[in-house]
């Protein structure tokens, strides 16, 4: 019921605001749901997750709906404030446990770390795999996780990962795309 709602309410959103690709609109439940849902299995035991470049929600409005009344929490950090309006009507209508922080991932990812600790960060077609560990470097020398999507350029991705921290990673195949990957951030020592 929760994710029929938030389909609507991206169809209607859609017309106004680019949030997915027009050519991905009829296929919103296997392109982005179900491929946003493959992280609940991923993640583990978790209580506090953040979304960097959250967009239209994918994947973390999508995790928040399935942690809806369990007391955990999903961070939802997007600096364009039409995509933060549109993330905050679904939350309204779906009653999703999220805190929306509508400013860059630069500002945000500090300032809440030193109030909370992330289990998990998460990002989708937002950054080179090198940019998204430096954003998420707080979160991950916490002891946080790193859950991010991938696609075929992910070997050239992982070769320039070096640099003056040890990452420690593995990779899954996504089960939506057989070409898409999924890095596992596992720990990040500097």
């Amino acid at each position: 019921m929760r994710l029929e709602i938030y389909e609507a309410i991206l169809r209607k959103w859609q017309r106004t605001v680019n949030l997915v690709g027009s050519s991905t609109v009829d296929r919103i439940w296997e392109r982005h749901f179900a491929d946003s849902l493959q992280l609940a299995p991923l993640a583990g035991a978790w209580n506090n997750w953040i979304d960097i470049g959250s967009g239209a929600g994918f994947p973390g409005l999508v995790i928040a709906l399935t942690a809806a009344d369990s007391g955990r929490v999903v961070h939802l950090v997007e600096s364009d404030r039409r995509k933060a309006a549109f993330l905050a009507e679904v939350s309204r209508e779906t009653g999703a446990s999220v805190q929306i922080h509508v400013d860059r991932i630069e500002r945000v990812v500090p300032e809440l770390i030193s109030m909370i600790r992330f289990d998990i960060i998460s990002a989708r077609a937002l950054a080179p795999l090198k940019v998204l560990i430096g954003y998420a470097r707080p979160v991950l020398l916490q002891g946080g996780r790193g859950l991010f999507f991938k696609g075929k350029e992910l070997a050239a991705e992982l070769t320039n990962l070096s640099g003056r921290d040890s990452v420690t990673y593995e990779t899954v195949t996504s089960l939506t795309d057989p070409a898409a990957r999924i890095v596992i951030v596992q720990s990040l020592k500097s």
